[in-house]
């Protein structure tokens, strides 16, 4: 395949198909070249055409709450009290410095993530 810059969404999903054609290609031969060079151009169209919003970092504790198991009141070290992790998860409140720090700290929690303007915050 002649490898030119992805431009329309034609040329894109002609990539990707052959992306699936050379998958399993062995490594150091010219069909793994060309994988990692059409990898490259697909990241780089993605990037362009289907841009991923910024996480809400709301949503994101309420994600990690339900994966890791995690009720209201085991957030309370890292929110101060009660009222302050009801206030965050109902959006009526964003996250203070220090809530971001100790959710950092003690449980992974992504400081970019974090730190994003929560979406619909209902402080009125």
């Amino acid at each position: 395949m002649e490898i030119q810059l992805i431009e329309t969404e034609q040329d894109y999903n002609k990539a990707i198909k052959r992306i699936d054609e050379v998958f399993d290609a062995r490594p150091g031969s010219q069909e793994a070249k060309e994988l990692e060079v059409l990898s490259l151009l697909v990241n780089k169209y993605e990037e362009e055409n289907f841009p991923i919003d910024e996480p809400d970092p709301i949503e994101y504790i309420k994600i990690r709450m339900e994966e890791m198991g995690l009720t209201a009141s085991d957030l309370v070290p890292y929110m101060g009290n009660k009222g302050n992790v009801s206030k965050v998860l109902n959006r009526k409140r964003g996250l203070s410095i220090d809530m971001i720090r100790k959710l950092n700290k003690g449980l992974g929690f992504p400081l970019e993530v974090l730190i994003a303007e929560p979406k619909n915050l209902n402080t009125a």
